[in-house]
């Protein structure tokens, strides 16, 4: 009798940490559709979709605009909006070169955790900044850390975003040297065209804990990707493949 209650209750422990971990990855892998479609990347392999999130940085986001203006090549900028709305003139030239800008929310949480009033708030105040710095609509959202539950996704949604993921990402708010940034990433981007499948690369050109934060080394690896990749694919903006 106790061996069968211990064996049940090992049974009901399992389940639980299954469903613990499917909660997880639905909520938190970048590439699950489980809790609703989003964008990663599509089917051509020979595209790559540089983006950029946590910013604007003063610092190092110009430093970004002037690389990018010399490969001529468009990216897109997941910008939280708190940062926005201190570096408007930024924003204004970001947007002016060419580059997409997507809502990365307002102060940057994990949105899995948060009440549907304040995603709903985040979301809605980071839209009413960038629209009224920007004078357009902003169609993309990438939520803080790819966390997101149905909720999240259907409130985006409702606000007319396009909920954007990623397929290519190192942690290169951490990394001291461009060199191990791009030698990972260039290992998923291989992965993904082994797939079939376009790359859709995160890297950061601010912090969400500290707006000045030093991103030498992510912006070194993004000129590195350019240098490698140009000729050999086509850099576009994720919005080019809604």
């Amino acid at each position: 009798m106790i061996s069968s209650v211990i064996h049940e209750a090992l049974l009901a422990g399992s389940a639980l940490g299954l469903a613990a971990g499917g909660c997880s990855y639905a909520a938190l892998w970048p590439e699950s559709q489980i809790y609703g479609r989003t964008l990663v990347a599509p089917a051509n392999p020979d595209e790559l979709a540089l983006t950029f999130d946590d910013g604007p940085n003063p610092e190092w986001t110009p430093r970004l605009l002037d690389i990018l203006a010399k490969y001529n090549v468009r990216a897109t900028f997941f910008v939280v909006g708190r940062y926005a709305a201190r570096q408007r003139i930024l924003i204004l030239r970001i947007a002016g070169a060419g580059h997409a800008i997507g809502n990365h929310s307002w102060s940057h949480p994990n949105l899995a955790l948060c009440s549907y009033r304040r995603i709903r708030e985040e979301l809605t105040r980071t839209q009413a900044e960038l629209e009224q710095t920007l004078g357009t609509a902003v169609r993309l959202f990438r939520p803080p850390f790819g966390a997101r539950r149905p909720g999240t996704l259907q409130i985006a949604r409702e606000q007319g975003l396009a909920p954007v993921l990623w397929n290519a990402m190192t942690s290169d708010w951490s990394a001291r040297s461009a060199e191990w940034i791009v030698h990972r990433l260039a290992a998923r981007i291989e992965r993904n065209r082994s797939r079939g499948c376009a790359s859709n690369i995160v890297l950061h050109d601010g912090g969400h804990l500290e707006p000045e934060a030093d991103r030498s080394a992510s912006v070194g690896a993004a000129e590195a990707i350019l240098r490698h990749f140009a000729g050999l694919r086509r850099f576009v903006v994720v919005g080019d493949w809604l």
